[in-house]
C-alpha cells in the first residue's frame, strides 16, 4: 500500500478491513509506485525530483493529483514514468506491487500499465511486458510461500491520445497465456473516443478476449455509449458518470424515487461493473456535477439502485490510499457494514477477468472470509 496509507487501521462492524480478502480491478502500476522507491531509482538515473525524503514526495504527488482535472492529474505520472525505462525497475516495481497487494488483503488483483511509456531507453514492447511479468511472478512465488492467498492478471493500457491502439492490442493477445487477462485505453478521455482504436477493439473481440475502457470520469454518457457500443466493452472504468442518466423525480426523508434512462438502465440490468474509485473521482472532478466531497458521490444512489459497484484505489501514490482505506472511507461516509463491504468484492469478483469456475471459487472465497470475521 501507499506510504500515507500504511498506518491507517480501519474497523467497520468491530472487524480491520485489512483482514478481509479483497478484490481489487482497476489499479494502476504506474500510479502506485512507494515515494521511497522513486527516490532512489531517480537517484540511480540523475532524475530531479520535486522532494528528496519519501513523505514530502508523497504530499506533493497528493497535492498535484488533487486538481479537479483529469488532465492536470495525469501530469504526476511525467514522475514515474522518467523511473520506468528499465527491465530491471519494471520487475522491482512490479514485485512491490504485488507486496502491497498483499499488504492490502487483495486476494485477485488486476494491475493495469501501459507498455508504450516505457520505451525511451530503448526497450521494446515485449521487454516491457516480460519484466513486468516477472516481478508480479516473483511477488506472487514470495508471497505464496509467506502463506499468502493472491493472484495477479495483467490489464494492457493504450494511450487514448497515441496511435498504437492495434499494436498494444496484439501484444495484449500474444501474452494472454502469460497472465495478460484483458486490455484498456486510458489518459486523457474528452476529445479522444474509442472508435479511433476501432480496429484494435474489433480484433479483441474476435479474439474473444475482455475489454475494460475508462468511460464515464473526465466525459459523459456518449463517452459510457462508445466504450460499450464501439469498445465492447465488459466493464466501466469508472463509469460514474452514468448517473447523469438518472432523474431523482422526488425524494422525502425515507426514499428518493429515480427514474432511468435508457443507458443508464442497460449497464444496471447487464451488470456491467462500474470500477469506481472514490477518493481518485473527487481528485479528478468526475463527480463535480454533485459536489466536492464524498457525501456528493453518486456511489451510494448507483449501490442502492442495484448497479455492480465496485471499489478500487486507481492510483495508491497520487491518492495515498488503497483498497482498505476506499471502503473504510465509504462506510464512514454511507454508513455501510461488513455486508456492504461484502457485497462490493462480490460485485468484483464476479467481474473479474477471470474464467467463470475461478470467479465462482473466489466468490466463495471471499464469503467464508467475511463469514469468519
Amino acid at each position: 500500500m501507499s506510504d500515507a496509507a500504511s498506518e491507517d487501521h480501519h474497523v467497520v462492524d468491530g472487524v480491520d478491513l485489512r483482514t478481509l480478502p479483497k478484490v481489487s480491478l482497476h489499479d494502476h502500476l504506474d500510479g502506485a509506485l512507494r515515494p521511497q522507491t522513486i527516490i532512489e531509482l531517480a537517484d540511480e538515473i540523475g532524475y530531479e525530483l520535486p522532494a528528496t525524503d519519501a513523505d514530502s514526495l508523497a504530499a506533493w504527488f497528493h497535492e498535484k493529483a488533487d486538481s479537479g482535472s483529469l488532465v492536470d492529474y495525469l501530469t504526476t505520472f511525467d514522475v514515474t514514468n522518467a523511473v520506468m525505462q528499465s527491465r530491471e525497475n519494471l520487475t522491482r516495481i512490479a514485485r512491490e506491487f504485488v507486496e502491497d497487494l498483499v499488504a492490502d488483503g487483495v486476494v485477485w488483483g488486476e494491475v493495469r500499465w501501459g507498455p508504450e511509456l516505457s520505451l525511451e531507453k530503448g526497450l521494446a514492447l515485449d521487454d516491457t511486458v516480460e519484466a513486468v511479468t516477472e516481478g508480479i511472478e516473483q511477488g506472487v512465488a514470495e508471497a505464496t510461500a509467506a502463506g499468502h492467498r493472491i493472484r495477479v492478471g495483467q490489464l494492457l493500457c493504450s494511450l487514448r491520445h497515441l496511435d498504437r491502439g492495434r499494436e498494444i492490442a496484439e501484444l495484449a493477445l500474444k501474452y494472454r497465456d502469460r497472465g495478460v487477462v484483458g486490455f484498456d485505453i486510458a489518459g486523457p478521455e474528452k476529445g479522444f473516443p474509442p472508435t479511433r482504436f476501432a480496429d484494435a477493439f474489433d480484433l479483441l473481440a474476435r479474439e474473444s478476449f475482455p475489454v475494460t475502457i475508462h468511460a464515464g470520469e473526465a466525459d459523459g454518457l456518449e463517452s459510457i455509449r462508445s466504450a460499450l457500443v464501439d469498445g465492447h466493452a465488459l466493464r466501466l472504468g469508472h463509469g460514474v458518470r452514468i448517473a447523469e442518466d438518472i432523474t431523482i423525480e422526488s425524494q422525502d426523508e425515507e426514499a428518493s424515487y429515480v427514474s432511468l434512462g435508457r443507458l443508464a438502465q442497460w449497464v444496471k440490468d447487464r451488470s456491467i461493473a462500474l470500477e469506481t474509485s472514490p477518493t481518485s473521482n473527487l481528485q479528478t472532478g468526475a463527480v463535480a456535477a454533485w459536489g466536492d466531497d464524498l457525501t456528493a458521490h453518486p456511489f451510494d444512489l448507483l449501490y442502492q439502485l442495484g448497479f455492480r459497484v465496485t471499489v478500487n484505489p486507481d492510483n495508491r501514490l497520487m491518492s495515498g490510499t488503497n483498497v482498505t482505506r476506499e471502503l473504510a472511507l465509504l462506510a464512514d461516509t454511507f454508513g455501510y457494514g461488513l455486508d456492504d463491504i461484502m457485497n462490493f468484492q462480490i460485485n468484483a469478483a464476479e467481474a473479474a477477468f477471470l474464467p467463470l469456475e475461478d470467479r465462482a471459487e473466489l466468490v466463495a472465497f471471499i464469503e467464508e472470509g467475511f463469514g469468519a470475521a
